[in-house]
């Protein structure tokens, strides 16, 4: 592209196709350009050739060959494309999976005796971390409604440094108004930072709504075949900077492999998360015809908690979501998903194939109740789904023997 205007100009899939592909990085110099994904660069030693250009090399510049902890062009491709799909970021930093992003941008922010204010839906590996390395570091993590504004200014103090956000949640699907977050983070002297994984830039522009981190686990939508772990945290130029530092004194460093493969995944994101995200929204308006069902948690489907503000602020879905039977057992639960033929038991999601857990948050809750309100007390066991390509018709008739199943084991609707 003859600038980076012109890319700004191109549509999410021509970006996806573009990014990160520099000729200096897909070729040599008397061919530039020659292949089309940046090859796997694998070393630990990088070498000079000779004493002035040792001397002569930047001391900490991208891009730039120095040590294996600080890349090839496989990783440098990688951060560029995601810096360019990402709208107002200076750069990108990438982390061994998602929780070491989240681990690496908290660690950049926080210090000893700082408050970190975390939504009551995170990620529960999130929840952990405040409840264990954080306070190793003597840092306190507090809680706050996911939907209530108010409750994120009554947690607020005078020691509070960040505010963790993830909209949808993961589990619950709440949607967050997260400009209105961000904003009130600001004006506060808060850095905002938002786990951004069921979106990715491609469905919220993160730092375009005012956030000053955005995180992401790659393993998810990025990767898209459930075969490599990765994270990345994205911010503008300040915060990039940091992230970067620290990063590095932390001795992080993804696999060039694994680069690789997550930047052939990124080619075709949009196009599987279209898919996924058709998919999805189908089944969940079946499911919220289904007698057995109590609630129906998809961000996408009108009626379901935060769609004004997913409608208001995203651009795109993805296959994650939720649904809450009527009343029931953990058994019969149970029963339901172990009779689904073609939806895998696991926690991750965002790859090609359809997953399906049970969503029990009541226990991890600390400042906003589960079940959701509108919802009888007795109507608290939910499914998460991750919608994959299988066909939809399909993944209905699996989901229909398993209501079947759940209705037998005594289940009654």
């Amino acid at each position: 592209m003859s600038s980076s205007d012109d890319f700004e100009n191109l549509g999410p899939a021509t970006r996806g196709v573009l990014a990160g592909r520099r000729d200096e990085w897909t070729g040599t110099p008397g061919h530039p350009g020659a292949v089309v994904n940046p090859p796997v660069w694998r070393a630990s030693t990088h070498l000079y050739p000779d004493m002035s250009a040792l001397r002569a090399h930047p001391a900490n510049e991208d891009g730039r060959f120095y040590y294996g902890r600080r890349g090839s062009p496989t990783q440098w491709g990688l951060s560029e494309a995601l810096t360019q799909l990402e709208g107002n970021s200076a750069g990108t930093v990438l982390y061994p999976s998602g929780v070491a992003a989240i681990a690496g941008a908290l660690l950049t922010v926080l210090r000893p005796g700082d408050v970190l204010l975390m939504t009551d839906n995170a990620y529960e590996p999130s929840r952990i971390m405040g409840r264990g390395l954080l306070k190793d570091f003597g840092i306190e993590t507090r809680w706050f409604d996911p939907t209530d504004l108010a409750s994120f200014e009554a947690a607020c103090c005078e020691r509070t440094r960040c505010v963790l956000l993830e909209s949808p949640g993961s589990l619950t699907m709440e949607v967050q108004d997260v400009p209105a977050l961000a904003a009130a983070a600001k004006a506060r002297g808060i850095v905002s930072m938002l786990d951004n994984t069921w979106a990715s830039p491609l469905g919220f522009q993160a730092l375009r709504h005012g956030v000053d981190i955005v995180v992401m686990s790659l393993t998810k939508h990025v990767s898209g075949h459930s075969d490599c772990m990765m994270g990345s945290a994205s911010a503008g130029a300040e915060w990039y900077r940091k992230l970067r530092l620290r990063s590095q004194g932390m001795g992080t460093v993804v696999s060039p492999d694994d680069a690789a493969l997550m930047l052939r995944g990124l080619r075709t994101m949009k196009h599987r998360l279209e898919a996924e995200t058709a998919s999805a929204l189908a089944i969940a308006r079946w499911l919220e015809g289904r007698p057995e069902v109590a609630r129906v948690l998809c961000p996408m489907l009108p009626g379901s908690p935060g769609h004004e503000l997913w409608q208001r602020d995203f651009t795109g879905g993805c296959g994650l979501f939720s649904f809450v039977l009527k009343g029931g057992t953990s058994a019969a639960r149970d029963a339901l998903i172990d009779a689904l033929a073609l939806f895998g038991i696991g926690y991750s999601w965002g790859g090609f194939e359809s997953l399906a857990t049970p969503v029990d948050p009541a226990s991890i809750r600390t400042a906003s109740q589960w079940p959701l309100k509108g919802m009888d007390v007795q109507d608290c066991f939910g499914v998460r789904l991750s919608i994959g390509l299988e066909d939809t018709a399909d993944l209905i008739a699996d989901l229909e023997r398993g209501l079947a199943v759940w209705a037998a084991h005594g289940a009654g609707v």
